[in-house]
């Protein structure tokens, strides 16, 4: 990926200096004709295009943000009720990421949501101790967090 990334901005450069024009809107444009010639020539290479994985990144963030609020709109609602109904719990989610670097990704994204938060994971790196403020039903969780926490993380690194 980090060559792709390089032959872009040479490219870029190059096109610059074809039109003795050293201006942002040049080089954005050169950026983008270096991205459109990378992606057609992206069959050569062993590599997939870094524009996917970078694309794939992107809605990994967004997830992230559109889970961020929403759990924290359920809890405020939670706080801000007169009596508190909540279930509190602690469970063991399995997941299918492999590398320590997936699953240290999954563990700080589900830190940073509020209402839940990484106590341990396992020697093994396949079990991770989740407490959770209101948790009605183990599974539901589970299948959530694998469907979309999980999943857009396996998207960004195994592409």
């Amino acid at each position: 990926m980090g060559h792709q990334i390089l032959l872009n901005i040479i490219i870029a450069v190059v096109w610059m200096f074809l039109y003795s024009d050293w201006s942002a809107p040049r080089f954005i444009l050169g950026f983008i004709v270096g991205a459109v010639l990378i992606g057609l020539l992206n069959r050569f290479w062993s590599q997939d295009f870094y524009l996917r994985k970078l694309w794939s990144l992107i809605l990994l963030l967004l997830l992230f943000l559109k889970e961020l609020f929403k759990s924290s709109v359920t809890v405020i609602a939670q706080v801000l009720r007169p009596k508190l109904n909540v279930t509190p719990g602690i469970f063991a989610y399995e997941t299918e990421l492999e590398s320590d670097w997936e699953v240290t990704i999954l563990s700080l994204l589900i830190c940073l949501t509020p209402g839940t938060l990484t106590l341990e994971v396992s020697h093994d790196k396949k079990t991770l101790y989740i407490h959770a403020m209101d948790i009605d039903d183990v599974e539901s969780v589970s299948s959530q967090i694998r469907g979309t926490f999980e999943r857009a993380i396996m998207e960004v690194t195994r592409r």
